[in-house]
């Protein structure tokens, strides 16, 4: 039943392709901080509603297959919930016109991968994939995030539509490296760029669902859709050229290079994707025409053959028990339906006539041989990886569906059918577009107009006739048919290449980092969290005592102590014995007791200068905090041993200098306080605004209630939290003696 909410959005949106085709707008804005230029503002163009119809027309058909997957797992409620709250994610992300709304849509994405990487959470494997993958998007997010600020700031505005407008305020900003460099961590983190790219192998964890919906149709091309996003704002710029080159050469070649030797299917499956992923992040960079096209054309190919098998791999692996290729084999004679399913996915994804993923690998050829820099190298590193993915495509058939007989947990059978209706939905789609590619143009073309404006697209069709690229193509398959043939000595020689030299297992090393993070933090605890309180209080009179000295070259201090005491009246200077007598009393008093009543004749003197100065509301919160201190300080003496002095000498010297500084830089602060000044008086503001904008005449209750509303409220909580815990712990204590 969930998949009726995509699947009726899907045909929402597909009927929206005239409308944006022709320009027109489809905009939404809900105010929310309106001083701050922040609100939830949507705005469906053409690349929006290239991923939307992705997220929605992938996802209806991923919601039925998952219906029926999960049935035999607990809990499948909480993992739908998860499911179509990550779908909101997407669609919130994809159609978001200004970065924050952009942003919070991006973090909701990456919380709810880690609900569903981890959902069967009770393994692991699986909290430590979900945990991996959070750490790495999330912080990304945050990278991002910062980014996005620093290249909003020259337009004073979030909008997106601003920035790609008149890109010229931020390229010239100063702000422009640190910001591409942010922007660029987010992109690659979510989208599994290397060297971010190990958290998705190990999201495989999740159930198939998962990977078929988040890690090869939606999520990780968040971090593509961001890039194709910012490219009219970045095209002609060397960095986001080159880097966008150079991280998508070596993550599409280090993923296909890893899927080699691979034994278990969806990790096979999730490192082709790394690999697709730096094919589509190398195709932005190249900024051509053909480039973009093949980009856009390849992204919708992946996610059909991908989504496909990734289904199918579950249905394998629920049928038979396990998902390793070398327990699996001639599994054609049990299920005949899943087989050509999975057949014409992998020709797809080997670049195959007449599946569109042969026009994908066409146009990413072309693309390849009009780059305008490093064209013959990246050629030439696109060739290997597209040979490698033949060579793994050939592979998985075999493995699985020919191969040798195996003594199976499970007698195999063909799949339900509602277990292969979305498979067999995307390979019809694929051959269907495959042969009849112009059905799509519409579509791609207002995608490929928010990507490269001005620029036409290429015409998309199934046979170029006999040139180069027919013949990359064609010794692209030969390699990997000879790659295949001699496939037990190839895997040999990249485990042996990958064990000896590439033994990065940069999964392992982020556990590690992690570690090592958190027994620096233990023992950095353990110094600033010593559990004395002396010390702590010491800590922070020293370090405020020196920050103020630091303020003042900055500052225009008058060093006058012309002090006058004329205009004090008898009981102000009574409140001041009062005040230093206590103090003094405190120090050399040598009972707790003596020492309590001291600090009460302390706070008593200062309630006295509050009643001469008409704080009337401060000196009656005074009286009522000072009685209640020593009342309630008084209990807690009693019960305490015999007062003892644990300190030396040179411990009270120490202190002795500590109080003499912190006091005379106090001293200081307030007798320059009390100089005339030019500024305006804080005081002021209250008086004209507290009657016409809160409407109230105490002012004292409209700086509490209204100016400072937050403040108040969190003291209010902290007030509540602490009597809450007072009369849960008297609770628990009457509990005890009640059971004794």
């Amino acid at each position: 039943m969930l998949g009726i909410v995509p699947a009726s959005l899907f045909f929402v949106f597909l009927s929206k392709i005239p409308a944006v085709g022709r320009g027109d707008a489809f905009k939404e804005v809900y105010p929310w901080l309106s001083d701050l230029g922040i609100g939830f503002s949507f705005n469906l163009d053409g690349l929006s509603m290239f991923f939307a119809l992705l997220v929605t027309g992938v996802g209806a058909l991923i919601m039925i297959y998952a219906g029926y997957y999960m049935r035999s797992y607990q809990k499948t409620n909480r993992f739908f919930g998860y499911l179509v709250f990550f779908m909101a994610g997407m669609l919130g992300l994809v159609t978001a016109s200004d970065w924050i709304t952009l942003f919070m849509f991006w973090e909701f994405t990456s919380i709810s991968s880690f609900m569903l990487i981890g959902f069967k959470h009770e393994k692991t494997a699986a909290r430590e994939a979900a945990l991996q993958a959070l750490l790495i998007t999330g912080g990304g997010g945050l990278a991002l995030l910062a980014g996005l600020i620093m290249m909003s700031l020259p337009y004073h505005s979030f909008s997106i539509e601003a920035v790609i407008n008149d890109p010229q305020p931020f390229l010239q900003s100063s702000l422009f490296v640190p910001a591409t460099i942010l922007i660029l961590i987010g992109a690659f983190t979510k989208s599994a760029i290397f060297p971010f790219h190990f958290w998705l192998p190990g999201a495989m964890q999740a159930p198939s669902p998962v990977s078929a919906f988040l890690h090869s149709a939606t999520m990780v091309k968040a971090g593509i859709y961001l890039l194709a996003r910012l490219h009219p704002v970045m095209e002609s710029q060397e960095l986001w050229i080159y880097t966008l080159s150079v991280f998508g050469v070596v993550t599409m070649f280090v993923g296909a290079w890893f899927a080699l030797a691979q034994q278990d299917l969806k990790k096979i499956l999730a490192y082709t994707t790394v690999s697709a992923l730096g094919t589509m992040v190398l195709l932005i960079g190249t900024s051509t025409a053909y480039s973009v096209t093949a980009a856009l054309v390849f992204l919708l190919v992946h996610a059909f053959y991908k989504a496909t098998l990734f289904m199918m791999a579950g249905n394998i692996e629920k049928i038979t028990g396990t998902r390793d290729m070398n327990q699996l084999g001639q599994l054609n004679r049990f299920m005949p339906v899943a087989t050509v399913i999975s057949l014409l996915a992998l020709l797809s994804m080997s670049g195959i006539p007449p599946m569109i993923g042969f026009i994908g690998k066409e146009l990413m050829y072309e693309a390849k041989l009009n780059a305008p820099a490093a064209g013959n190298f990246i050629l030439l590193t696109g060739f290997l990886a597209n040979a490698f993915t033949v060579f793994v495509s050939l592979r998985f058939a075999y493995g699985v569906f020919w191969g040798k007989k195996q003594d199976f947990k499970k007698q195999p059978h063909e799949p339900d059918v509602s277990l292969l209706v979305g498979p067999a939905v995307l390979v019809f789609i694929s051959l269907l577009l495959g042969i009849f590619p112009n059905q799509i143009a519409g579509l791609l073309g207002s995608a490929f107009q928010s990507v490269l404006p001005g620029e036409t697209l290429i015409k998309l069709k199934l046979w170029h006739g006999f040139n180069e690229i027919l013949l990359l193509s064609f010794l692209t398959v030969l390699l990997g048919v000879v790659m295949f043939v001699y496939r037990k000595a190839i895997i040999r020689i990249v485990c042996y290449l990958n064990s000896n030299y590439f033994n990065l297992k940069l999964s392992q090393r982020f556990f590690t980092g992690i570690d090592v993070f958190l027994n620096l933090t233990k023992k950095k605890t353990a110094v600033v969290q010593h559990g004395y309180h002396r010390f702590y209080l010491m800590t922070i009179f020293i370090a405020a005592a020196l920050l103020l000295i630091l303020t003042m070259p900055a500052v225009d201090f008058q060093f006058d102590f012309d002090l006058k005491f004329d205009g004090l009246s008898f009981f102000v200077m009574l409140a001041a014995i009062m005040i230093i007598a206590g103090s003094i009393a405190v120090i050399v008093a040598q009972s707790r007791l003596v020492a309590l009543i001291a600090t009460g004749f302390v706070g008593i003197g200062i309630t006295i200068v509050f009643v001469l100065y008409s704080g009337v509301d401060l000196a009656i919160t005074m009286v009522m905090v000072e009685t209640l201190t020593v009342v309630l300080g008084a209990m807690v003496v009693y019960h305490l041993p015999k007062y003892l002095n644990y300190s030396g000498v040179g411990s009270r010297i120490r202190d002795g200098i500590v109080a003499v500084f912190f006091g005379f830089v106090m001293g200081f602060l307030a007798l320059q306080t009390s100089k005339p000044t030019t500024l305006t008086k804080i005081s002021d503001y209250f008086v004209e605004n507290s009657y016409t904008k809160a409407f109230g005449e105490n002012i004292v209750n409209v700086i509490l209630v209204d100016f400072r509303a937050l403040d108040t409220l969190g003291e209010i909580v902290v007030l509540a939290l602490a009597a809450i815990g007072i009369v849960s712990l008297l609770k628990l204590n009457a509990q005890k003696k009640s059971s004794r």
